[in-house]
């Protein structure tokens, strides 16, 4: 099988089945020097992790994950991570039922007609289980982005065509999942996904388009049918003039130390970190030391840097392929769970008309779940541009390998 690694620079691979011993991700491109345990991977595996409420599958699993390499110390070293998660509460009879049956919805026929044979155990590398070693590369990238100001953050925006953003709407969504649940059916919805802090320039202006990676990068989960960037469809509807995202040159504060935060009155000396963190993050050159202690003495600084900005932000975050210093939105379309109790018409291998009750525990929906791998999928490819980016510009080369 191919297509079991995803990223340039910074490259998850993942492998196992659901009803496998285990499942799990190779990392390679990971610095080295990064500060990193279990204890930072797993607040993302509970957040995808089954049986936690009644809206998600019955089948309990800890998904406890093991560092098995890469890291020394309590720090990256450099080398491929490998991370395990050891499944404990497989029911691999529930499906001898539909061994030889295709099931609607399902990658079945695609899988037998491709390889000849199939795991029908849970759907194999096609079940959404495997979107746990996802999660498990994801944090690492997550927390990558977090050392240099980058956030990441998904959440359900929609769920059985009910809008969730409001505590009414959450209640009016949770009643009908159950009463889908009911009925042995199932609902789909939408996660929508933003990326803050992010510098300008992100992504490449043709083929590698940053919005043409997430979009695949989204894609690739399973349930996922639709993705849009900003305002994404509604813009085949909208004139020029209303779409088109404006530039405006602002100052903007920089940033005070933690302690000076504390006395207004404390006159504040931008130090060239800060000035660099906000000179990159809207497209301008980093300074050097000698060009800030130059531009320091001259008087030149008053606390404020002059930055360019969008008026709006319909295209979401990326113009041309590259990040253009908003934030980045980006909304996951999921579509119902396949896997239903309710009798359902479809052809087995060899040839006959049949119908099927589909056993097992599975989720009334999954978008719940899968707001977290929407995030992680979308933390891998921001990393991986980012680190493609280093080596666009002769600047970047000279700071990282200043001349002796």
């Amino acid at each position: 099988m191919a297509g079991n690694t995803f990223g340039k620079l910074f490259r998850i691979t993942t492998f196992g089945e659901s009803h496998g011993p285990a499942l799990g991700v190779v990392i390679d491109g990971c610095p080295a020097g990064l500060k990193l345990s279990e204890a930072d991977i797993q607040p993302y595996m509970d957040r995808r992790k089954p049986g936690q409420n009644q809206k998600t599958t019955a089948r309990k699993e800890d998904d406890k994950i093991e560092i098995l390499s890469g890291v020394f110390d309590g720090v990256t070293t450099g080398t491929p991570i490998a991370m395990i998660v050891r499944n404990s509460d497989q029911h691999s009879k529930d499906y001898s039922d539909i061994a030889h049956v295709f099931r609607p919805g399902h990658a079945d026929y695609g899988f037998f007609q491709k390889y000849g044979l199939r795991d029908y155990r849970g759907g194999g590398r096609s079940s959404g289980r495997e979107t746990l070693a996802r999660v498990a590369g994801g944090a690492v990238a997550a927390k990558i982005l977090s050392e240099i100001g980058i956030t990441v953050d998904a959440e359900v925006t929609e769920l059985a065509g009910i809008d969730v953003t409001t505590e009414a709407g959450r209640e009016a969504a949770d009643a009908k999942i159950l009463e889908l649940k009911s009925e042995q059916d199932s609902a789909g919805g939408v996660v929508t996904c933003f990326v803050n802090n992010m510098p300008t320039g992100i992504g490449e202006p043709v083929f590698d388009k940053l919005d043409a990676n997430l979009a695949k990068a989204v894609m690739s989960i399973g349930a996922v049918k639709a993705v849009e960037i900003g305002d994404g469809a509604k813009v085949s509807k909208m004139r020029g003039s209303e779409n088109n995202d404006g530039f405006e040159a602002v100052a903007i504060q920089v940033a005070p130390e933690e302690d000076d935060q504390e006395n207004e009155d404390i006159e504040h000396e931008p130090t060239l970190q800060e000035i660099n963190k906000f000179r990159t993050m809207n497209g301008l050159d980093a300074l050097d030391e000698e060009e800030y202690e130059e531009m320091l003495a001259n008087g030149e600084f008053d606390g404020t840097e002059e930055v360019f900005q969008v008026t709006s932000n319909h295209a979401g975050g990326i113009l041309g392929g590259m990040s253009d210093g908003a934030e980045i939105v980006l909304r996951a379309y999921f579509k119902p769970t396949p896997s239903i109790a309710r009798p359902q018409k479809t052809a087995n291998e060899e040839g006959d008309n049949v119908t099927i009750s589909i056993k097992g525990r599975h989720d009334p929906t999954v978008v719940e779940r899968a707001n977290v791998v929407v995030e992680c999928m979308v933390a891998i490819t921001i990393l991986d541009a980012l680190l493609e980016n280093m080596g666009c510009r002769m600047d970047n080369l000279r700071e990282i390998y200043p001349e002796d």
